[in-house]
């Protein structure tokens, strides 16, 4: 049995929900055949969300752990490929920090690439009827922060975990004008099982040999 562990994060710039956290509580709540799944909800926070996603390791023991964030504007569930060692937060955290060109890990490594198989997850994903794609970018504020994070707790703390970082769209409540796309939780976490099955399934250092690359 393969034990994962799913974050998503508290709301945040005055949210009331947030679709990273909807989504992994769904998927906690139904797991896919096969797989032990605890979920736990991460601080919006540059300074406490690292040290929260290490103690939720430590209590669930995983071989997986598939970290997810709010990503809005962004039409599809999107694999992040890699997490850069910069916070730069256009807007403030849930705590009120806003840091500008710094490191998340001081003297660490410019950035870490995610062991999961980002190519055989995108075509879990798009199997499953969600639209999805690789991502280059995870941004600069928190979500990269933990995208980053989790590269480098498994690298330093738990090299027998995989473990890497996805980002889905708003939920439709949050775009109630219909000027932006969104995805309801339910169908983000139905692809989320698919997505965890792929990665559960597929062979630590392997993954498809297909085209998700981009051209800008």
């Amino acid at each position: 049995m393969t034990r994962v562990l799913i974050t998503g994060f508290a709301p945040f710039d005055g949210a009331s929900v947030n679709p990273s956290w909807q989504a992994a509580s769904l998927v906690a709540a139904e797991p896919p055949e096969g797989l032990t799944v605890t979920a736990a909800e991460l601080p919006c926070v540059f300074d406490t969300s690292i040290d929260a996603l290490r103690d939720a390791i430590r209590a669930a023991v995983p071989d997986l752990v598939l970290c997810l964030g709010q990503a809005g504007g962004r039409p599809g569930v999107t694999v992040e490929r890699v997490g850069i060692n910069i916070d730069d937060a256009r807007i403030p955290d849930n705590a009120g920090n806003q840091p500008i060109d710094e490191p998340v890990v001081p003297g660490g490594p410019a950035a870490y690439f995610t062991n999961l198989p980002v190519k055989a997850c995108v075509a879990a994903l798009r199997e499953a009827g969600v639209p999805a794609a690789v991502s280059n970018t995870a941004g600069t504020f928190v979500c990269n922060h933990i995208a980053y994070g989790i590269g480098h707790l498994v690298a330093t703390e738990f090299p027998h975990v995989r473990g890497g970082f996805v980002h889905v769209p708003w939920a439709p409540e949050q775009v109630t004008d219909g000027t932006a796309p969104a995805l309801e939780p339910a169908t983000v976490a139905r692809g989320l099982r698919a997505l965890l099955v792929a990665a559960a399934h597929t062979p630590a250092g392997q993954d498809l040999k297909v085209t998700e690359g981009a051209v800008h």
